[in-house]
């Protein structure tokens, strides 16, 4: 029938057989090569069939139809419509179990159904009895009751919980001896020691951190009282007229990249520049003319020999004489 609300075959949920089906280990294939939905798990009565089976979300869900053929199928089609029957049962045929504590959960008695093949799909009055589930291994079906061994989905041991903490304890203890190991202890070093050399390492870690932090202050420092030299003694250099004072910038980059040592000797090895207003005094050659280091013309600076020839000629005129051994001609 079409708009069918769908039903919940099987999930992941425990039992009353005391176990739980992994759904993404349910085999589907075959059963929906014949889909058939059968009254309370009875062979032969069949009631409808199962359509659009899917998997999904940890669940196997489907869209029950009811050909109305018997009369099962009709009282149950009418009950499922007016919500008084709302309950699907599923008939697995187990193919692979496990008793591994991570797949437990809590209450579980027997072992974790891993891989099954679903067989067969009922409508069923009671889901939480017995019957609601039907397992089987091997095409026989099981029989299994409270506190009842089956050969085929055994009972865990009694100590199930102790054998389960057994194999976690087993499972730390081995990554303790790997731990201590690694940290360059024993492989029979207790969890103190073991603590105790991690709280060590970690005490050594924070130590590192700040001295990390220190170092990086001190250097800040160290760059501002180095910066701060260099531009000391630029502006000294400035001042004693060994350079301009447009080229300071230039002068403290070279000191950050030579250091202050350097540029110091640099500015020693340096002559202050003597301008004209130094060697003039009323018109008249000083005797401390030669302070600037000129004998003669070509010794001057283009700047300042232009200076000198407009401002003091008899300077420029005792340079020129000196330069080429001759008597300067007449300035106009």
């Amino acid at each position: 029938m079409s708009g069918m609300k769908r039903i919940r075959i099987s999930n992941e949920t425990l039992n009353s057989y005391g176990t739980w089906i992994r759904t993404d280990g349910v085999d589907i294939e075959q059963y929906l090569r014949n889909p058939v939905l059968l009254w309370m798990h009875y062979r032969g009565r069949i009631i409808g069939c199962m359509k659009d089976v899917r998997i999904e979300d940890g669940e196997i869900t489907g869209e029950p139809y009811f050909d109305e053929v018997l009369e099962e199928s009709r009282v149950a089609k009418a009950q499922y419509e007016k919500g008084t029957l709302r309950m699907s049962s599923a008939a697995f045929d187990i193919i692979e179990t496990s008793d591994d504590p991570a797949q437990m959960k809590p209450g579980q008695t027997r072992p974790t159904v891993t891989r099954a093949k679903l067989v067969e799909v009922s409508m069923v009055d009671i889901g939480g009895n017995d019957d609601a589930i039907v397992l089987s291994r091997g095409g026989k079906r099981l029989t299994l009751a409270t506190g009842k061994d089956c050969d085929a989905l055994p009972l865990l041991e009694a100590n199930t919980k102790e054998s389960i903490n057994l194999k976690n304890r087993t499972s730390m203890n081995e990554q303790l001896r790997t731990i201590a190991l690694m940290l360059g202890l024993a492989d029979s070093a207790t969890l103190a020691e073991v603590q105790r050399e991690i709280n060590l390492l970690l005490g050594y870690k924070n130590a590192n951190a700040t001295l990390r932090t220190e170092k990086e202050d001190l250097r800040k420092e160290l760059d501002t009282l180095r910066l701060s030299g260099i531009a000391s003694a630029v502006d000294e250099a400035v001042a004693a007229g060994k350079i301009d004072a447009v080229r300071k910038a230039h002068f403290i980059e070279l000191g950050k990249k030579i250091g202050m040592e350097s540029l110091k000797l640099t500015f020693d090895a340096m002559h202050a520049a003597v301008r004209p207003s130094v060697l003039l005094g009323g018109g008249n050659v000083r005797k401390d003319s030669n302070i600037g280091g000129w004998k003669k013309l070509s010794e001057v600076p283009a700047e300042e020999l232009k200076l000198i020839r407009e401002t003091d000629r008899q300077l420029y005129q005792h340079l020129y004489k000196a330069e080429y051994g001759i008597e300067c001609p007449e300035l106009k």
